[in-house]
Formats: structure tokens, C-alpha cells, sequence
């Protein structure tokens, strides 16, 4: 029930004094005064104005009074009544119903006294109701049982036998009508009148073109003696919050939430700008056509945020809305919404009230979004918006908004989404603007891009390409939009695995952006950062760091120190120098560039969540492989926090976290959470993603690693299976797999096959890749190290030493994989024979590594091993031991008692303990 029907229950329970009949919910009463008591006078009072309240005292003091009220006027025969009320001993009862304001009653208040109870029903929740023997009461909707049993109450009627309403069906009519009473009743009146299904009157009401006052009876059928239908309540509430200060401003507010997420729309958006300036625009065409010369409305129409928070306020007073100060948010109910945009003279300024709402979600979305569940009330906000504004979103162009909420779904990690949503985009484009408009040609752009994001790597390739053909047909070859689908379409070669090629088409065009542009555009200094991560990719590293140091220098004079763009570039750059063999370095460089970050976009940013998840990566390459798992282990939490637990970015900290686990020596726990992982990936990405089969990858890797070496085999031949045929042949990531699975091949004891299939993968890198990148060399220290194992250790040495020669050219002296082929090289001298010489290159190489990793590093704590080992062989067992005894208990500090590397140190230890004795 609503206020008028809980006031009339209430009221026939004080002339029975019993309880509420039919209602089966106590709660509902109000308690502790107005419990109900028997009454001997019942007074039913019309209170929506002060003559109607006086006139009912007037009539009703002719029947209690001795002698009537002749001889009085209406004001003395009421006051007359209100005296009795305040001397009679009998029991009353004066219920004053739908009183618009506290200022109604002024002078017309019952007397307050011992035998006599008041009861006021009203749409207003003024602070003004409130006082030390006054209590407001606030009557909201029906919960989803009571508004289930009131619908099946009112439809259990002889002409609806033959109805069969699902339960089901019935709650969901609750919610299309928001649980509010009113409307409960007026649709189960409608439904009983009409003889109609709940599922068929569900289709009506969620037509756009039916009208809701078609959808409820006649006011001459409305039950339980109302008076205006459900679409007609609120015109006498609206009304008057438009006569309240200041003037003419609730009106318009209320329609600009009526185009709005009913659920919440953020104080941010109805206090804009672009608000404001329609309140203005509105109210000083109202007082225009009045003639009204009051002075809120005839100063132009300036509407400030004062107002704009003030004509919010009036609304909440008069339960139109209800507006939080807390949340700062503003809720509405749905079918107030509805009623009010079905307006005649609300639909003949539609399109200003829609682009005035559209204004305001782009002056108050911010870029990057820093508050991720602000962006998700914003996404909420404009997805209604779209959907109530009838095709003036798009006038000559498409507003600025319907792309917003499609980058914003993505970089919120609803990649799929983005995908879907740009493709509608792309097609409403289409029919309203036409093929080569550039707002459908920039739709087309985005849902490109996005499926590149969902890892659609050869469509997205197709789909730029095609665009290109399209935008140099009707842009030319100079414009932006030309030059920026260039650059993708370089880009997504390079994705596809054509690096060279990758590489020869951002510099194409990055000469043509400097001559167009200029070079220091920010299309052209972002095409520099491609290019220098190409030409990393392509193996030059030194020449990566080079670039990404230049374009630093001149990001920071043209952008600023604080640019997100200064910022990717700085995280670029500590990413190569990681590569190029200074780990130390990058994890200083992410320090500072996390600190920054934290400062200019806070800690929920993505960016910053993936620069906590560089920096936790690089400080365990850097050796701190139980500070990594510790890092990641938070960084997962906070990352489920933000972005929620499917989101990319949070499945990758899941992989990051398990490799790190098997690091440490929990093998067993990692490859358990690579299987989760895996799982989620599937159902979130998809059987054909990059980052699933990276997953699978990972797994394969893990069986591997726990002993189940055929299971690895097997898993990486379905793997290369999988990446040729979505990838192809040259891609690296196809390439990478052959190696996995060589190696895997070696371990499961076919040492030949292992072999012969390096040998072929050796080929195919220098052909696609070149001699000097980082994967060609990897790949020849691989078959060094298994022609060795092949017995031909001879060969082994001298395809180190090549190796070595290369590496010192290529990448220095001290990066990582220089410093790990010095070791292989002095491992493999000691199985030919050349112990001493071995010692002395392993004891050189201790020097280096605790120089350039710390006394810490787990490449440190090996070479220790192998030296220790070494000193055992050259016969000196006893030293051998104590070498190992030291090692041990370093690494059972740093790594961990049941880490790997330290039970095998542990069982060494033992081995030459024997041999001393």
C-alpha cells in the first residue's frame, strides 16, 4: 500500500480497534503513539490546500459542536472546531491526507491532547514536519515479496481463473514497476479490467510507443478510490517544487534525470555546466512566455551550481527524487522517469534536453579515469541516456559521448564489450551519417581497435587495412585519420609476427607524419615509440634504448614531466634497459615512475596497477624472486579490487604470480594455479587469445617442471598446432613454442629429435628474425648446450665461445645472457677435461655476477654452486663441503629451505661430506 492506503487502514483499525485487516505485515504500521485505539470521532481531511482543511473543519464542526456554527465564518467555525477537539473527552481520530506542505496547516493543526491522534499523509519530507512531539514517518516501496503477494491477491479474481501467471512473471512485473504501490494496483486493475496476461502486459509496458497512462484504467476504474492515474501523480508535486526558490529550476532538473540511470546519476552531472545552462535556458523561456517579471527569472536565465544543488534539494523534499549528500548521487523512480519524458511539451524540447545531458556526462568524464566506480555510474548514465534519446545523439555527427562509453567499457577490461558495442556503433553510424562520414569511419577505427585488444590479431590486421583503403578514397593519403590508421595497420603487422615489415612501415610513415604533422605532434612522437620498440624487437636493444631516451627528452620539452604519454615512455624505457641486461637499473626506473604515477593518477589507475606489475617482475629478474611473489600477491588483490576478477589485466597478475610461485620452489602450487588460470582465460578470452595460449604455454612449461615431462611434450605439440594456425609459421611466438618444445623433446630422452628440431628452428630464426636477435642467440646457446649432451663436447665449447663473441658485440658484457653463456661455457670445459680452467672462469664470473646481480641473485648463488662443485673435482672435497656448508645457509635465508636449487645444494653437500671421510 501506499501513504493514503496505509492512513486508511490504519484509520479503520481505530474505529474496530483491531489490527490491520489482510495485510499480514505489522511492519508497515506505524508504532508506539499511533497505535491504533478505538475512536468515537473519525476525521478524513482533503489536506492539498489550507481552504480544503478548513473547509472539513467546518462541516465537521456542524455535527459536533451543540448549537452548530451559525453565525460564524469559515476561519471562526474551524478554529471553533479546533477548540472542542482540545476540551472533548471523547476519543479522535483526524487524518489530514496528501497535505503538500508543513505551510498548509499553519494555523490549522489539531490541539494536542491526551484522547486526540493526528495523522498527515504527504509527497513532501520537509525538516519542517519533525518536531519534538511530531514524528516523519517515510513510507517507501514494497519489498519483492510483498509486491509478489500483492499482485497474486489482486489478480486472484473470478474473470482471471483461466490465467496461469508464472511466479516469474509476476516478479518481474514488480520490477518493471519498481515495487511502487500506486502503480502495483493501478496494473493489476488494468490487468483484471483488460482480461490480459502478465507476460503480454510486460511486452506493452516496455514499448516505447505505448504511453503509460494506456497501460492503466481510466480514473474512473482506479481502485481503492484514487484519483489520478500512475503517469498523472506527480503533476501537482512538480508543480509546486517549480514555484519553490529558486523559481522555475525543479521542472527542468527533474527532466534532465528523467533521461538518466534511475538508479544513480552523480550530483557531478546535474550540477554541469552544460545543466545549468538548459535550467537557465528553460527558465527563462517559461518566464518569458509567462511575462513574469520575478527576479530569479528574468536576470538571462544564469543558472550557478547553488541553484542547480538547491532545485535537487526542492525535489528530495517533495519525494520527486531522492538525493543523497553522502554518495552524491541522485536516484529516481523508473516510472516517474517514464511519465515525465511522455510529457507533450517535455517531447517537443527532447533534443535540447538530450544534448544538454550528453554535454554534461562529457564535461564530467574524466580522462583517464582514475575512480573506477564514478565510470561505472558514467557507462550506466550514458547507456540510458543512448536509450532515451530517440536519435538525437546523432544530428550531423555522432556526439562525442557514444564513443566515451565504448572506450571507457574497454579500458574497464570489457574488452568483448567494446568489440560488440563499436560495431552497433559502426552500423548506426552507417544509417544515420553514411558509409564515408568520419564518425563512421572512426567507429569502424575503434572496433578495430578493440578486437585487437580481445585478441583478434589477424581480423584486427583485415579490418585497419580495410579502413585504410576507405579513408585514403576519402580523406587522402595526409589527413590525421589517414596517417593514424597507418600507424595501426604497422603495428598489427608487427602483432602478426612480420617484425621487418613492421618496422619498414612505421618508418614510412613516421616520415610522412613529420612532414605532415610536424615532429612534434603527438601522432609523430608516438609512432617514434613504435618504431624504437620495433627495432627492439627486431633485436637491436641498444638501438631501443637509444630511441625511447631521445623520445623521452623531447616528450618531456613538448608534453610535460607529468603527460600519461612522458609516463608510458619512461615505463618503455625501464622495460629495455631491463632487456638490455641493466635490471638493476629498470627496477630504479619503475621505482620513480610508480611513485609518479601514484602521484598524478592515484593507485587505482590501470597504469599504475601495471607499473606495480613491471616493477614486481623486474625486482624479481633482479633477484628477489620472494619479493616478487609477495609484490604480486597484493598487486592481485588490488587488481580484483579495481578491475574484478576477469579483467585482463587482473588474470595476467594471476600468470605473473604463478610463475613466481614455481621460482621460489612451489612447482606443485604453480602449475595448480596455471590450470585455474587457464580455465579462466578460456571462458573469459577464448580458445584462440594470445594470452590463453601464452597460458597453455605456461602450463606446459609447469608439467614440465613438476616431473611430468611427456604431459609437457605433448601439451607444447598441441600448442604449435594451435599458434601456426592462428599466428602462422614466422611469428614469434610461434617460434618460441618450437623451442619449448625441443627442449622438452631433450628432457623427455630424445636428445636426437631435441636436436635436429633446435637445428631447424635455427634456421628459421635467422631467416625471419636475423643473427643477432636475442632469440637467435638464445636458440644457439640451446644447441650448444645439447650438442654437449650429445657426447660432442668439443663442439659445445667452441659453439660457446662463438656464441660468447656474439653476445659481448651484440647485448655487453654484463647482461644476463652473456653472463649465463660464460657459464655454460666454463660448465662445459670441465666436462672436456679443463677443470682449472673451469675454476678460474667460474671464479671470474662469481667476481661479475656479484658486481653486476648482488650477492643475492639466484645466478650469483648458482655460479657459487658450480664452483663449489668444481673445487670438489679438482680434489679438494673437504673445501668442497665447506664451500656448499656457506652456499647452504645463504640459500636457505634467501630462497628457502624446499626450493630446488637448495635441496640440490643440500644433496652435493652430503656427496662430497662422503668423499671427505
Amino acid at each position: 500500500m501506499g501513504k493514503t492506503q496505509l492512513a486508511a487502514e490504519y484509520a479503520r483499525a481505530t474505529l474496530s480497534a483491531s489490527a490491520l485487516p489482510g495485510t499480514g505485515d505489522e511492519q508497515a504500521l506505524p508504532r508506539n503513539e499511533l497505535v491504533p485505539k478505538a475512536v468515537e470521532l473519525l476525521l478524513w481531511v482533503n489536506g492539498t490546500s489550507p481552504q480544503a482543511v478548513a473547509g472539513a473543519y467546518v462541516l465537521a464542526a456542524q455535527v459536533v459542536i451543540p448549537g452548530g456554527t451559525a453565525g460564524l465564518d469559515a476561519n471562526e467555525a474551524a478554529q471553533q472546531f479546533l477548540a472542542w477537539l482540545g476540551t472533548t473527552t471523547r476519543r479522535w481520530l483526524i487524518v489530514l491526507d496528501d497535505v503538500t506542505a508543513p505551510s498548509t496547516l499553519t494555523g490549522l493543526w489539531p490541539p494536542e491532547v491526551s484522547v486526540g491522534q493526528v495523522l498527515v499523509t504527504s509527497r513532501s519530507r520537509d525538516a519542517a514536519w519533525t518536531t519534538e512531539n511530531r514524528t516523519l514517518l517515510q513510507v517507501g516501496m514494497f519489498t519483492p515479496d510483498q509486491s509478489a503477494a500483492y499482485l497474486h491477491r489482486a489478480l486472484a479474481r473470478p474473470g482471471r481463473s483461466g490465467h496461469a501467471d508464472s511466479d516469474s512473471d509476476v516478479a518481474a512485473l514488480a520490477v518493471d514497476l519498481g515495487h511502487l504501490p500506486l502503480a502495483l494496483s493501478q496494473a493489476a486493475a488494468y490487468l483484471v479490467d483488460t482480461g490480459r496476461e502478465v507476460s503480454r502486459y510486460r511486452a506493452l509496458l516496455a514499448d516505447r510507443a505505448r504511453l503509460l497512462a494506456h497501460l492503466v484504467p481510466e480514473i474512473s476504474g482506479l481502485p481503492d478510490a484514487q484519483t489520478r492515474t500512475v503517469n498523472a501523480v506527480w503533476d501537482i508535486s512538480l508543480a509546486l517544487a517549480d514555484t519553490c526558490r529558486p523559481l522555475g529550476l525543479a521542472k527542468p532538473m527533474m527532466e534532465i534525470s528523467a533521461v538518466l540511470d534511475s538508479n544513480a546519476v552523480p550530483e557531478q552531472i546535474l550540477t554541469a555546466c552544460a545543466v545549468r545552462s538548459f535550467l537557465g535556458r528553460h527558465r527563462a523561456s517559461a518566464a518569458s512566455a509567462e511575462g513574469s517579471k520575478d527576479s530569479d527569472a528574468s536576470d538571462g536565465g544564469v543558472v550557478d551550481d547553488v541553484d542547480a544543488e538547491d532545485a535537487l534539494r526542492i525535489l528530495h523534499r517533495l519525494n520527486l527524487l531522492d538525493h543523497d549528500p553522502n554518495s552524491h548521487t541522485v536516484r529516481v523512480h523508473q516510472l516517474i522517469q517514464r511519465a515525465i519524458r511522455e510529457k507533450e511539451d517535455v517531447r517537443a524540447h527532447l533534443r535540447d534536453l538530450v544534448s544538454a545531458s550528453a554535454d554534461a556526462l562529457m564535461e564530467v568524464w574524466p580522462d583517464p579515469e582514475r575512480d573506477t566506480m564514478f565510470a561505472l555510474l558514467l557507462r550506466a548514465n550514458a547507456d540510458v541516456l543512448i536509450g532515451s534519446s530517440e536519435g538525437y545523439l546523432w544530428q550531423d555527427e555522432a556526439h562525442p559521448v557514444l564513443f566515451r562509453l565504448g572506450r571507457s567499457r574497454g579500458e574497464s577490461g570489457e574488452v568483448q564489450g567494446a568489440v560488440e558495442y563499436f560495431e552497433h556503433l559502426a552500423n548506426a553510424a552507417h544509417t544515420a551519417l553514411g558509409l564515408d562520414h568520419p564518425d563512421t569511419l572512426a567507429a569502424r577505427h575503434e572496433n578495430a581497435y578493440w578486437r585487437g585488444q580481445a585478441g583478434d590479431v589477424a581480423e584486427t590486421l583485415a579490418a585497419y587495412e580495410r579502413l585504410l583503403t576507405e579513408q585514403l578514397r576519402v580523406h587522402g593519403p595526409d589527413h590525421l585519420h589517414t596517417l593514424t590508421t597507418r600507424n595501426e595497420v604497422a603495428y598489427w603487422k608487427g602483432e602478426m609476427g612480420d617484425v621487418a615489415g613492421a618496422m619498414a612501415a612505421t618508418e614510412e610513415v613516421l616520415v610522412d607524419q613529420v612532414r605532415v604533422l610536424g615532429p612534434d605532434h603527438p601522432l609523430t612522437l608516438g609512432n617514434r615509440g613504435n618504431a624504437a620498440g620495433w627495432r627492439g624487437e627486431l633485436g637491436d636493444v641498444v638501438g631501443a634504448v637509444a630511441g625511447y631516451e631521445d623520445l623521452l627528452a623531447d616528450r618531456l620539452r613538448v608534453l610535460g614531466a607529468d603527460h600519461p604519454d612522458t609516463l608510458t615512455t619512461r615505463s618503455q624505457l625501464a622495460h629495455w634497459r631491463g632487456e638490455l641486461g641493466d635490471v638493476v637499473g629498470a627496477v630504479a626506473a619503475y621505482e620513480d615512475l610508480l611513485a609518479d604515477r601514484l602521484r598524478v593518477l592515484g593507485p587505482d589507475h590501470l597504469d599504475t596497477l601495471v607499473t606495480r606489475n613491471n616493477l614486481a617482475a623486474m625486482r624479481g629478474y633482479a633477484g628477489d624472486a620472494a619479493g616478487a611473489v609477495v609484490a604480486f600477491g597484493g598487486l592481485l588483490t588490488e587488481c580484483e579490487r579495481v578491475l574484478g576478477p576477469d579483467h585482463p589485466r587482473t588474470l595476467t597478475a594471476r600468470g605473473n604470480l604463478a610463475f613466481w610461485r614455481a621460482e621460489v620452489g612451489d612447482v606443485v602450487g604453480s602449475r595448480s594455479a596455471y590450470e585455474d588460470l587457464l580455465a579462466d582465460r578460456l571462458r573469459v578470452l577464448g580458445p584462440d587469445h594470445p594470452d590463453t595460449l601464452s597460458s597453455r604455454s605456461d602450463l606446459a612449461a609447469a608439467q614440465g617442471e613438476a616431473g611430468d615431462v611427456f604431459s609437457a611434450v605433448s601439451s607444447y605439440e598441441q600448442l604449435l598446432a594451435d599458434r601456426l594456425r592462428v599466428f602462422g609459421p614466422d611469428h614469434p611466438d610461434t617460434l618460441a613454442t618450437r623451442s619449448n618444445l625441443a627442449g622438452w623433446q631433450g628432457e623427455a630422452g630424445d636428445l636426437q629429435g631435441a636436436i635436429a628440431a633446435t637445428e631447424e628452428l635455427l634456421n628459421d630464426q635467422l631467416r625471419v628474425l636475423g643473427c643477432d636477435h636475442p632469440d637467435t642467440l638464445a636458440t644457439r646457446n640451446n644447441l650448444a648446450g645439447r650438442r654437449g649432451q650429445a657426447g660432442h663436447v668439443a663442439s659445445a665449447v667452441t659453439a660457446y665461445e662463438d656464441l660468447l663473441a656474439d653476445q659481448v658485440r651484440i647485448l655487453g658484457g654484463d647482461h644476463p645472457s652473456t653472463l649465463a653463456t660464460r657459464s655454460n661455457l666454463a660448465g662445459w670445459k670441465g666436462e672436456a677435461g679443463d677443470v682449472p680452467g673451469a675454476r678460474t672462469a667460474q671464479a671470474e664470473l662469481l667476481a661479475d655476477r656479484l658486481r653486476v646481480l648482488g650477492p643475492d641473485h639466484p645466478d650469483t648463488l648458482a655460479t657459487r654452486h658450480n664452483l663449489a662443485a668444481l673445487q670438489g673435482q679438482a680434489g679438494d672435497a673437504a673445501g668442497a663441503v665447506l664451500a656448499y656448508e656457506e652456499l647452504l645457509s645463504d640459500m636457505y635465508r634467501i630462497l628457502g629451505p624446499h626450493h630446488p636449487l637448495a635441496f640440490d645444494t643440500f644433496c652435493q653437500m652430503r656427496h662430497w661430506k662422503s668423499q671427505a671421510m
